[in-house]
């Protein structure tokens, strides 16, 4: 055909799904096979991964062996562009490219949850959505929306939090930002990728309820808020069969509850099977054709166990999604990112995710002018920038700030007169003496200690690796005037709390450590993050201790691991409220340097309780000296009909007050939301029902400081 005649998928005035059907019925056999598959060859992930363990390979390392082009080969007489992939989220980490290009190292997902921002969360994943356009890219696998169920989990950091609802809301935000650039945004992992141990192997079991409220509900408000194009479905096994071959979610909830028009690609080597996957509703398989390739697919076609209408399906949900964001017509013209321009934006996102989680005597912020200052710490944390979580998302940065330059930068800004020194501390702590004289002769102490998870592999426990907590319960006493700044992937035990007069929560901050964290350190911005992960205050306080069914499962005759969610409902902050156990810091809890007052708080359930929108209004007032932010936190309680636990959050709003001053703030709760915030899963009607009886509004600043409540009754 001359390519002077428009072909009926190129006709630009029909719709995505018609394009993509004509383009369809245009193919051979042959060239479907061909695009149902990502293009690099056939590896063994599985003996990859048990050789680097044996020889003592990091998973991080064993990243970098395996990093692969992630695209699908085009057919150019049809006009079909190489498709070209790249993971996420916490930045365009491994993509199409040999080597995979540099990016704006951001900070890890887990911080950006604890902005408690909605905005926040589209200006990082419209720096994300940007960088994946211009390097020329079509899919970003992110964002990753699993819940923190267990503290030690090596993805938290690439998941949001602990609580549906706000990974649900940030999810959403950063959905929207990465698809306005003509992006696809991938939600993963589907669903209940909630460790890393034994992925490819372990079955969870888990009741339908908390299945529904917990573990699905982000990835709900992803399709029915957000639009997302693509889902990636999980390596485990959920209620025994694969995640890539379980019809019920893939197909029966995703698609005929939630009405998902996109597609599903496989997690790399996720896909077991031809036939059963693409039955059960999985689309593209990545990152090779170790399934669906000629001799399998055809060979299920030809036993009737595959129908060609199934392979013609997967395609076009596929392609509907490339017309929609025009990445047919697009030339593949990758460009320069804006190092500097987007370095900013990471520094300011960085500074307003931090969480200030004590600070007694006023300690911060620190004096510019404070004399002699002493950095400590191992090299992860202080020779460096902590770019964060290892394996395939981790992101190669542009550049980097370490904590020396950063300090010294900020000091200079300010015309500070301090000085910055570093003390190394070796990871087995053989120098700790050099760094107790240096903190001794100090006029102000800054310890730098942390964790960095990884994908593949959950942490053992909850303390810092290399006798982190040591040092700081020796360094820190040694100076009274010694600040802890931690930079983790996961919440972490603080046995030393009690001697340390203030801590800061600043994650992985990625490249622009260096400065975020010396803007937070003398008060150039004011902390304002608040905890999307309850920091216990013993890792024997947390669900699954004692109990190995819940983490790392058992084998119960199967031959692989089961994880039974048998906590059901009591997960993250619901855990320790149910089982009235306090924790080191709860859920939703962050200081400033100021100091807030609500007042004048209403609640108004209006016309029909249980039906119609309730409105949460306030005023926060800004009672300190320093201009600040604040999160007021909205919780409900549901009957005792329904056997939930206390509190669940409902809605929050972020507010930047100057001293003095007061502002206004209306929360929402709509009944009607796709995070179902006054309804329970009832089994029986296999929906979403609201109860009649005696609910409760908790208004406040953590999930455990809600001093306002008000009741209302929704009738029968």
């Amino acid at each position: 055909m001359s390519k002077d005649v428009m072909r009926p998928w190129e006709d630009r005035t029909k719709q995505p799904r018609e394009r993509a059907e004509a383009l369809v019925a245009a193919m051979t056999l042959e060239q479907k096979i061909n695009q149902l598959h990502g293009a690099m060859d056939t590896i063994d992930i599985y003996a990859m991964t048990a050789q680097a363990r044996e020889a003592g390979t990091d998973m991080d390392a064993l990243a970098t062996q395996i990093r692969v082009e992630r695209h699908v080969e085009g057919i150019d007489e049809l006009g079909i562009p190489r498709f070209r992939i790249t993971n996420g989220p916490v930045g365009v980490g491994m993509g199409d490219g040999t080597p995979s290009p540099p990016a704006t190292s951001l900070p890890m997902t887990i911080g950006l949850a604890a902005g408690f921002d909605p905005a926040l969360a589209r200006e990082y994943g419209s720096i994300i959505g940007s960088e994946t356009a211009t390097l020329g890219q079509h899919v970003l696998e992110g964002p990753g929306v699993c819940l923190h169920r267990i503290a030690t989990a090596g993805r938290n950091f690439e998941y949001f939090s602990e609580d549906p609802y706000l990974s649900g809301v940030m999810g959403v935000e950063v959905t929207k930002a990465i698809q306005e650039h003509g992006i696809i945004a991938m939600g993963k992992h589907y669903v209940v990728n909630d460790q890393e141990y034994e992925r490819f192997r372990t079955s969870v079991e888990v009741d339908e309820q908390v299945l529904r409220e917990l573990y699905l509900l982000p990835f709900e408000m992803l399709v029915k808020d957000a639009g997302i194009a693509a889902i990636m479905s999980a390596y485990n096994r959920v209620r025994g069969v694969y995640a890539t071959e379980y019809r019920y979610t893939l197909t029966e909830v995703l698609r005929h509850e939630w009405g998902f028009e996109g597609y599903v690609q496989s997690d790399f080597w996720s896909c077991r099977s031809a036939a059963p996957s693409l039955n059960a509703g999985m689309d593209h398989e990545m990152p090779d054709a170790k399934w669906l390739n000629e001799d399998n697919v055809t060979a299920a076609l030809r036993d009737t166990s595959l129908e060609i209408k199934t392979v013609d399906r997967a395609l076009v949900r596929r392609f509907t999604q490339m017309f929609r964001f025009d990445q047919f017509d697009r030339p593949y013209d990758p460009g320069d990112i804006d190092a500097a321009g987007h370095g900013a934006r990471a520094r300011r996102i960085g500074t307003e995710i931090a969480v200030l989680l004590k600070n007694e005597g006023g300690v911060l912020p620190l004096d510019p002018n404070a004399g002699a200052i002493v950095i400590v710490g191992q090299s992860t944390y202080v020779d460096d920038a902590c770019l964060g979580g290892g394996g395939s998302s981790k992101v190669l940065p542009l550049y980097t700030v370490p904590p020396l330059e950063g300090m010294r930068d900020v000091l200079s800004g300010l015309s500070g007169s301090a000085s910055v020194t570093k003390i190394t501390v070796a990871d087995d702590l053989t120098n700790l003496d050099e760094a107790k004289r240096a903190a001794a002769a100090a006029d102000v102490v800054v310890i730098m200690a942390g964790l960095v998870a990884t994908e593949g592999e959950d942490q053992l426990g909850m303390s810092m690796l290399n006798d982190q907590n040591r040092l700081i319960a020796e360094v820190g006493p040694v100076n009274p005037t010694t600040v802890v700044v931690l930079k983790d992937s996961n919440p972490v035990l603080m046995p030393w709390i009690d001697a340390i007069p203030a801590v800061l929560e600043t994650w992985n901050q990625g490249q622009e450590d260096g400065h975020a964290v010396a803007d937070l350190l003398f008060g150039v911005v004011n902390p304002s993050g608040k905890l999307p992960t309850t920091y216990p205050k013993t890792q024997e306080d947390t669900l699954a201790a004692r109990r190995p069914e819940r983490y790392p499962g058992t084998d119960e005759g199967d031959g692989y691991p089961v994880i039974r969610y048998s906590e059901g409902l009591q997960m993250g902050y619901r855990w320790f409220q149910s089982q009235g156990i306090a924790p080191l810091f709860p859920f939703g809890h962050g200081l400033s340097y100021t100091t807030f007052g609500l007042s004048d708080i209403s609640v108004d359930t209006g016309s029909h309780p249980g039906r119609s929108p309730i409105t949460v209004r306030a005023t926060v007032t800004n009672t300190g000296d320093a201009a600040g932010a604040e999160v007021a936190q909205v919780y409900l309680g549901l009957p005792n009909a329904a056997h939930q636990p206390p509190k669940r959050l409902v809605g929050f709003r972020k507010v930047t007050v100057a001293p003095g001053d007061s502002r206004p703030i209306e929360i929402v709760v709509d009944p009607a939301a796709t995070n179902h915030p006054l309804s329970v899963w009832s089994r029986g009607d296999h929906a979403f029902v609201t109860i009649p009886g005696e609910y409760a509004i908790y208004v406040g600043t953590s999930s455990d400081d809600t001093p306002t409540q008000h009741r209302f009754t929704v009738a029968a």
